[in-house]
């Protein structure tokens, strides 16, 4: 059945899902900050700057009036930044009833808060029932799902009924979506990954090859994992699509703008230098300066994770940060899944 769903913001992620919701059939409207950018959208069905390229439906609109954008929407889907994810929802909120789906597809933490994503949007929205907030998340380039590329997600949600209808409003034929019950495992997974891609693409501007590659996405999962245990996610979550799939995906791809970031960053240029010139948001790098503050704060060992906030933030080589991963002390490899199951020594 036919519903207007309205997607926050028209960056490349949020133009893609608008793209998916437009062909399934749905009203599908897009709000932007940029008058000029809606009428790019309505009069020439293009998004140039964030979609190259691509051709999008016809029946999709924009608009740069909030109110116009969720009048009567059944169903709200937020792609803004991290950064500002509080604004943007704050702005949302007068128009989002407790009966709209809210459903969120944003990889981040809250800069000084620390919060993920679902808890910026509940502190925004406190009419409605936090338990009903679903994310999106998983292996997904913008660019891929625009050209119908077969690809893969999961929609999380406390609440299944949510999740369900989040998951109705997006499947097709090239965009399959499974559901989670665990939304904090997802959100965890979906932030942290790229965090690994910026190592990952350190690795590769510093030409160390597919073993140190291989090393660091299975070593970063660990990571992942350890963190997301200790804030009590499902750690199976990170074996889905929201953990090794997004990992996998973010790491190894020249989509991937954090794998962009990390590789200029290597080959000599500052971050400040790479996110200009790159002209979008690449949430690995606050999301590392968050990861790092949040294994403080829970007492979790993430050594991948400060090596990269030493270079983004504390100016660390590149070099000297691999050279200090790899000379550390040693240790298991599954210790923590060994204290936490039936998995022993022999002896």
């Amino acid at each position: 059945m036919s519903e207007k769903v309205t997607v926050l913001v028209a960056g490349s992620w949020g133009t893609a899902l608008a793209f998916v919701l437009a062909e399934n059939g749905h009203r599908t409207v897009l709000w932007t900050r940029s008058e000029q950018q809606a009428a790019e959208i309505n009069e020439q069905h293009t998004n140039h700057k964030y979609l190259p390229g691509v051709r999008l439906p016809d029946h999709l609109k924009a608009t740069s009036d909030m109110q116009e954008a969720l009048q009567d929407a059944s169903a709200v889907v937020i792609v803004s930044p991290s950064a500002h994810m509080r604004e943007i929802v704050r702005k949302a909120a007068p128009y989002i009833s407790t009966e709209t789906l809210v459903v969120h597809a944003t990889k981040g933490f809250e800069k000084d808060t620390l919060m993920r994503m679902s808890q910026v949007i509940a502190d925004e929205l406190p009419h409605y029932n936090a338990e009903k907030i679903c994310v999106l998340s998983g292996p997904s380039h913008a660019e891929e799902v625009s050209n119908r590329c077969p690809t893969t997600v999961v929609v999380a949600s406390q609440d299944v009924q949510a999740a369900e209808r989040a998951q109705d409003l997006f499947i097709n034929s090239y965009f399959r979506v499974y559901t989670n019950p665990d939304l904090l495992g997802v959100e965890i997974g979906g932030a942290l990954k790229n965090i690994i891609a910026l190592g990952a693409g350190m690795s590769d501007g510093l030409g160390f090859g597919d073993n140190a590659k291989a090393a660091l996405l299975t070593r970063g999962l660990a990571e992942i994992t350890r963190l997301g245990i200790a804030m009590e996610a499902n750690p199976l979550t990170f074996a889905g699509l929201s953990g090794i799939g997004d990992l996998v995906v973010t790491c190894t791809s020249k989509h991937s703008r954090n794998w962009r970031a990390g590789y200029e960053i290597a080959r000599g240029k500052s971050a400040e230098a790479v996110l200009q010139e790159m002209g979008m948001v690449v949430e690995g790098i606050q999301t590392t300066k968050a990861a790092y503050q949040l294994s403080q704060e829970y007492g979790v060992s993430m050594p991948i994770t400060s090596e990269l906030h030493a270079v983004l933030f504390l100016g660390k080589s590149p070099k000297t940060a691999v050279e200090d991963l790899m000379g550390r002390g040693k240790t298991h490899e599954i210790e923590e899944i060994a204290r936490a199951s039936t998995i022993k020594w022999m002896k």
